[in-house]
Parts: C-alpha cells; sequence; structure tokens
C-alpha cells in the first residue's frame, strides 16, 4: 500500500524553521499502514528537511554554521543573470544551505507508529522565504 499526502508550509522569514513531525504521525495514523516507511521529501532547492532535537539554541546555531559556510555576501557564480529567468538570481545561499542539510527524511514505521527518538523532530528550514512551500510525505507499507 501507499500512500501520498501534501501539505504547503507558508515560511515567515528568509530562514524559517517548521515542525512537520506530529503532522506526519497524523498521516501514518489515518493511513492505516501497520509496517513499511515514511518519506518526508521538500518539493523545493532553497528549503532543507533536517531531523534535530527541536531546542531553540540548536536552531539558532544551525542558522549561525549555515551563514559561516555560505556567507550571505559571498561571491557566488550563481549570482549573475540568468536568461531562463528573465532576472538575476540572488538566492545562490538558499540552494547552498539547502546542499549542506539535504532535502528528505526517512523513518520506519511498526504497529502502525512512526519510530523515532524521543527527541528527534522533523524540520522543514526555509532558506530563501518568506514563500509557500510544498512538502511530500509519502507511506508505504503493509
Amino acid at each position: 500500500m501507499v500512500r501520498h499526502y501534501e501539505v504547503v508550509i507558508d515560511s515567515q522569514d528568509d530562514y524559517h524553521v517548521s515542525f512537520l513531525g506530529e503532522q506526519v504521525k497524523a498521516f501514518v495514523k489515518e493511513s492505516g499502514v501497520q509496517n513499511g516507511i515514511v518519506t518526508t521529501v521538500t518539493a523545493h532547492t532553497n528549503t532543507g528537511i533536517v531531523v534535530t532535537e527541536p531546542l531553540e539554541c540548536i536552531i539558532s546555531d544551525m542558522n549561525d554554521m549555515l551563514r559561516r559556510l555560505a556567507p550571505d555576501d559571498a561571491q557566488y557564480a550563481h549570482a549573475h543573470f540568468l536568461p531562463t529567468y528573465g532576472r538575476t538570481s540572488a538566492n545562490a545561499t538558499g540552494h547552498l544551505r539547502s546542499i549542506l542539510m539535504g532535502n528528505s527524511c526517512i523513518f520506519p514505521i511498526q504497529g502502525g507508529k512512526m519510530l523515532m527518538g524521543e527527541a528527534q523532530e522533523i524540520l522543514l528550514v526555509e532558506y530563501d522565504g518568506p514563500q509557500a512551500r510544498k512538502v511530500f510525505i509519502d507511506i508505504i507499507g503493509e
């Protein structure tokens, strides 16, 4: 059995974190799948899916780390006129930060419940907002 869900998250800032864990758990329950996997994937190249402990200090440190690794004021090849878009791109940092953090996660399902560690949370992290962002949740199993 395969169940597909989509959610839209409206980010509020250029760097915005949304918690998805409870919503994904609800979809697992609704799906009726007893044993299998659940995947969570962002549909965008300027967002990331991150699994971590949802503490404000970790979220702040993650933002600081990403800004050090892909600084806002650095020279990027992506920051030039793109004929396919008809404009200059200014979101190279969003792409690079997304590459660093990844775009998906997978959790097992056993006995109809998603298996997560007590301190784990699924985060959708925006790196180029505010924008409406789509997330795909697929549940596969029996």
